[in-house]
């Protein structure tokens, strides 16, 4: 017994010196870069912003709904705006308003980049909730406020910007640039960024690296770490919706049978909620943990570094942190659409509910539908994919050229910022471009923190100015770094 205890010891002490090497051995992988001098930004640049949050370029659900004029004006907007631009780049319409702009490189041996935007925005669901006009482009407190200020007119013109300037400085680049902003994209961008992807891979472009929306800058978001944080998405979740049906008997209120349509399907919707599909930690949270692992205190520190065996607790944490936490860690479900009945003493004899479920990668559509059948496991249910769907994208590679150029901008234009790469858990126009270039990375240069998060897409959407400023030097600086 005696020497079992010493052998017991013997294996503790070797578990735990094992433990605390893999921690002191798990150092910093952040670049070191010197940042540079941020060039001057007039005020006009500002007033151009404004102009373009104006503009009611609203994408909706339903086609009827829809309205050119806004976007003939954003047509226009472009054209008078950056004439530069529109004069000395070769500029495509597709489906009217969607546009791609190339501007060619000196140098054909080199592989094009792609920069992203949509032009088009979410409709305003309660605008008496703003404190000011949604689509004033109205300046108070140091920031403008609009819808498109975060989603996503922000990178359309920050992006025109930069390349109007740099076309004013006479510069040349040698690699080809295109510039691809779409109109639909808040409603899957089948008009707009699937045309110009699939234009692009008909052409033969095979891009260097794409970058479009999706990560920014986050401002004490992540538990452990008080530096601003730089997330850059190297993949992003897929997205499908099932709909759910019940049709049996129903009859007067006054005699209710043991179920109605409205039981079996509430209870079924129930138990997709109670029994989601198991977390993961993903490649590309993997990357997130080599990354910021090193800058986080001891207990953080050790749990990354020795992630195999942590991982329970590590995804646990997640689970429960936050539902952005959770979102990185496992496939959700979010019951969106639930409708019965007609009358309030009539049971209804149908019931419908439309379930969301936003994919993590290594899962899939099929898997998801699966999943959601034998948990129900009720024939009176009936199950279909319903609208937009997507499996997950791939994850894009962080030792690409691409990954490195976009890396040491943020670094030079946002002092003292760390990078990460994440997953991004919505859906954007980049997943369309996976045949155009295996390097496709989501990052706007912005700042988020507790403060706007909930804008995006909410009430009193805004941006503070300095953020406009500096998207449009860290556009300019991208560039010249991915000559």
């Amino acid at each position: 017994m005696k020497k079992f205890g010493i052998g017991v010891l013997i294996a503790l002490l070797l578990f735990v010196a094992y433990l605390l090497i893999k921690t002191f051995t798990f150092t910093s992988n952040q670049i070191e870069v010197q940042t540079v001098k941020g060039i001057n930004i007039e005020d006009d640049a500002i007033g151009r912003f404004q102009e373009a949050l104006r503009i009611k370029t609203i994408s909706f659900e339903n086609d009827e709904n829809f309205d050119p004029k806004p976007f003939e004006d954003f047509n226009q907007f472009l054209k008078v705006n950056y004439p530069l631009v529109d004069s000395l780049l070769n500029h495509q319409n597709f489906s009217r308003f969607s546009h791609l702009y190339k501007w060619e490189g000196s140098d054909k041996s080199l592989k094009p980049i792609i920069l992203i935007g949509h032009i088009d925005v979410v409709p305003i669901a309660s605008p008496d909730k703003w404190s000011v006009d949604p689509f004033s482009g109205e300046i108070k407190d140091g920031k403008i406020w609009g819808r498109g200020t975060i989603d996503d007119k922000f990178s359309v013109v920050g992006i025109l910007e930069a390349v109007e300037i740099l076309l004013g400085e006479g510069f040349q680049p040698k690699r080809t640039i295109y510039l691809s902003f779409g109109h639909d994209e808040e409603i899957g961008g089948d008009e707009g960024a699937v045309l110009i992807a699939e234009h692009l891979k008909q052409q033969g472009i095979e891009a260097e690296y794409v970058l479009d929306e999706g990560y920014a800058i986050t401002q004490k978001l992540i538990p452990g770490i008080e530096t601003d944080v730089a997330m850059i998405g190297i993949g992003e979740k897929g997205s499908t919706t099932i709909e759910f049906t019940v049709d049996m008997e129903g009859g007067h209120s006054s005699q209710p049978a043991r179920e109605s349509a409205i039981d079996v399907l509430a209870s079924a919707i129930a138990k997709l909620k109670e029994t989601p599909l198991p977390p993961t930690i993903s490649e590309a949270m993997h990357g997130f943990m080599d990354q910021l692992g090193p800058e986080m205190g001891f207990v953080n520190r050790m749990a990354f570094a020795n992630r195999n065996i942590f991982k329970g607790m590590i995804i646990s944490t997640y689970e429960s942190a936050s539902n952005a936490g959770n979102a990185l860690v496992r496939t959700t479900t979010a019951p969106t659409i639930f409708e019965a009945g007609i009358k309030e003493n009539v049971i209804p004899t149908f019931a419908r509910a439309v379930v969301n479920f936003r994919i993590i990668p290594g899962q899939t559509a099929e898997d998801v539908m699966a999943h959601a059948r034998e948990t129900i496991n009720d024939e009176r249910v009936q199950a279909s994919f319903y609208g937009f769907n997507s499996n997950p994208s791939p994850v894009s590679p962080m030792d690409s050229k691409g990954y490195q150029v976009i890396n040491k901008t943020i670094k030079e234009i946002f002092s003292e910022t760390l990078t990460a790469p994440n997953l991004v858990i919505a859906a954007t126009d980049s997943r369309h471009f996976g045949e155009v270039s295996k390097n496709i990375y989501r990052f706007v240069p912005y700042h988020i923190n507790e403060e706007n998060i909930s804008t995006f897409h909410g009430v009193d959407e805004h941006i503070s100015i300095e953020d406009y400023k500096n998207a449009i030097r860290f556009y300019r600086q991208l560039i010249l770094n991915s000559d």
